[in-house]
Parts: structure tokens; sequence; C-alpha cells
């Protein structure tokens, strides 16, 4: 099992994580925060479990760190 942001079971509020902002998409820049609220429904997902941080940013979670 990775740890690579597509299974809603590894991301916790509070954890810190590179998410993908949905502007960055075509480049693939990574944002890193501190996850505050989980907003994907399913277990997985095959982009990434998309997060709210704590700054209020959105995007789906690349990396958890």
């Amino acid at each position: 099992m990775t740890k690579d942001g597509r299974h809603r079971m590894d991301i916790k509020p509070g954890i810190k994580v590179n998410i993908v902002l949905k502007a960055d998409q075509k480049t693939g820049k990574l944002t890193q925060g501190v996850v505050k609220a989980i907003l994907t429904n399913s277990s997985t997902h095959p982009h990434g479990i998309k997060v709210r941080l704590e700054d209020g940013q959105v995007g789906r979670v690349k990396e958890i760190l």
C-alpha cells in the first residue's frame, strides 16, 4: 500500500501533505500544507483524495509527508 494520497484512510486532519491545486494541474506544481478537512467521500480516488488545507487552499493529495 502506497502513501501517495489515493486512499482516504491514509489521510487525517493535521498531517502534512503535498497537493496539486486545480490551477496547477497542467504543470503538476505541488503545494505543501496541513490537512484541515477531507473533501472526497469515496475511499479511493485515482487522482488523489481532495482536501482543504488549513490555509483554505483545496487540491488533490499527491504525497503524504
